[in-house]
Parts: structure tokens; C-alpha cells; sequence
């Protein structure tokens, strides 16, 4: 059913069950919460000024828990949200902490933040819900050009 005058599309989501809407729930809700502890106070309160890349990274990391507040809300709307998580971690797990685990330079920032990261790269693909991003997102038409 859509609102008259609107595009917005209330069906439920039938693909995604309800366990697994809680299970993306809580994934945002460790995101919001586990990262934005962790970011928020560092944005907010900064105890120093940021160059370049720390203030792209810390950027990027409220931009993502703030988002994942909405996908507790909206768990089926924002998993492009999930998606990209996955992405990153993965990418970063493959060109930073595996070539420098197999050069054994595991050290630093590198070290201290693997466990999570790389963690986050296997938990995420586990609970998405693969079936509803395939028809989504790649059996289904893309949206128009023109």
C-alpha cells in the first residue's frame, strides 16, 4: 500500500522475518552505540586539531552511527547501510591488517583495532539477510535513467 500522493511504500517486508529484523536491529544498535562512544566525544570534545584523515575518519564514523540510529527504526530501508559496514571492513582487513599479519608487522593502530574490524568483516555477511539484498538489489530492475 502507498500514501496517496506519495511513493512511499508501507508493505511489510515479507523476504525478511521478524527474528531477523531484530538481529538487524541490534547490529545497528551496537553501531550507533559501540562506535558513537567512542566518536562522538572525540567530535565533540577534540583534544587536539585534526589533520586530514583523522577528520575524515572520525567524520565518516558519526556519519555511520547516526545512520544506524534510523536503522533501528528502519532496519530493511537502511541496509545499503550494512552493506557499506561489510565493505569497509573487508577492504580494510584485506589491503591493511592481512598483508601486515603475513609481513608479521602486525603493530600500532593496526593491532589494536584488527580484533574489531576484522571481526565486524565476518559477523555482518553472516546476519544480513543475502536473499532480500539479491532480489533488491540485483535480480530486480534498476531504477529509471530518464
Amino acid at each position: 500500500m502507498e500514501y496517496p500522493g506519495t511513493m512511499i511504500d508501507v508493505r511489510p517486508v515479507a523476504d525478511v522475518g521478524l527474528v531477523r529484523l531484530y538481529v538487524l536491529r541490534a547490529m545497528y544498535a551496537v553501531i550507533a552505540f559501540a562506535q558513537g562512544l567512542k566518536t562522538w566525544p572525540a567530535i565533540l570534545h577534540p583534544a587536539h586539531a585534526w589533520d586530514f584523515w583523522n577528520g575524515v575518519g572520525l567524520s565518516f564514523f558519526g556519519a555511520l552511527t547516526a545512520l544506524s540510529l534510523l536503522g533501528i527504526r528502519y532496519p530493511v530501508r537502511m541496509l545499503p547501510l550494512l552493506l557499506f559496514e561489510f565493505a569497509w571492513k573487508l577492504i580494510w582487513a584485506l589491503a591493511v591488517w592481512l598483508p601486515a599479519l603475513l609481513n608479521h608487522s602486525l603493530t600500532g593502530s593496526v593491532a589494536d583495532n584488527a580484533a574489531g574490524i576484522v571481526l565486524g568483516a565476518v559477523v555482518v555477511p553472516i546476519l544480513l539477510p543475502w536473499g532480500y539484498l539479491w532480489k533488491q538489489y540485483v535480480v530486480a530492475p534498476g531504477d529509471r535513467w530518464r
